[in-house]
């Protein structure tokens, strides 16, 4: 049996899965923000109720924000902050008494799709995650791409390209510098850059109720989304030029992006068409977990 942890901003998410994928038992539990120790504990009690439930022990792959510094074998770059600077890996081997295979959480995303999901079979496929934070994974030809730093896949924290209007110098972002990518595309970005317009306060899914519902300020709202995601993505298909873009995360179950995101981008790609696929994750948000899984193949 290979248990699978998704460490999420808001939720951890545990999927124990047999040889042929099949799953035997997933369950969740709600982050503990800002709170190392209980991240460690509620990971340890999600294996102890897979292994409980299936009767089985089984190995142990996590999918994670931000990755283990091959420098120092600390945790950088995550968005769940608290992790940063820790020995996530040493301690949660620690806590379950076995070995665990690591993984950023978006290349595990992008593993699980290219694998048996959305972009089975393509030769470069690039997973996104567009929730708490925004992520990014690159597979090609099958194997996640690491790279020399473990930065690889890292779109998040890039400047969004062509800015626009006031987007310069852009809100500032934990990593210390300004304009990220994550700061205009995650969950939060687009819950403040509503409420910066508007002065009212709302959820991504509650803008969009409104703007199914005819409300005009909540339809710009996803215009102005939809822009800065194609601007994004444009830049990132100038450097990698993918088979297939794979999204995860709250926002991916936004199904309008997947058709005005692609119908936008040609304006900034440096080609005369644009042939890459841009889809939802088969998996829905349950991918990353199913990669995390098969960090043990």
């Amino acid at each position: 049996m290979r248990i699978g942890i998704d460490l999420g901003g808001t939720k951890i998410e545990a999927l124990a899965l047999d040889d042929h994928g099949e799953s035997l038992h997933r369950e969740r539990l709600p982050t503990p923000r800002h709170d190392y120790d209980g991240t460690l504990a509620a990971i340890a009690e999600l294996v102890r109720r897979c292994e409980v439930a299936t009767g089985r022990s089984g190995t142990v792959g996590v999918g994670m924000p931000g990755a283990i510094s091959p420098a120092t074998g600390l945790v950088k770059n995550a968005n769940s902050t608290w992790l940063n600077g820790q020995p996530f890996a040493d301690d949660l081997q620690r806590v379950l008494g076995r070995p665990v295979r690591f993984a950023n959480d978006a290349n595990c995303l992008a593993l699980s799709e290219a694998t048996d999901g959305a972009a089975a079979g393509a030769p470069v496929v690039f997973g996104i995650i567009l929730g708490t934070g925004v992520g990014g994974g690159l597979v090609v030809r099958g194997g996640a791409v690491i790279g020399a730093n473990a930065v690889g896949g890292e779109w998040g924290h890039n400047m969004l390209p062509w800015p626009e209007g006031d987007e310069y110098p852009g809100p500032a972002c934990y990593c210390g510098l300004t304009g990220c990518i994550e700061t205009w595309l995650s969950g939060p970005a687009f819950a403040r850059d509503f409420l910066q317009h508007t002065g009212r306060e709302a959820s991504a899914a509650e803008v969009l109720t409104l703007a199914e519902g005819g409300d005009a300020a909540a339809e710009a709202a996803w215009q102005r989304y939809e822009r800065r995601l194609a601007r994004a993505l444009a830049g990132l298909i100038n450097i990698v030029d993918p088979d297939v873009i794979v999204a995860g995360g709250g926002l991916s179950n936004v199904g309008r992006l997947f058709t005005n995101v692609p119908a936008l981008w040609e304006q900034w790609v440096f080609s005369d068409r644009v042939d890459t696929r841009f889809v939802p994750a088969k998996y829905g948000d349950s991918s990353g977990v199913r990669g995390a899984a098969w960090l043990w193949s």
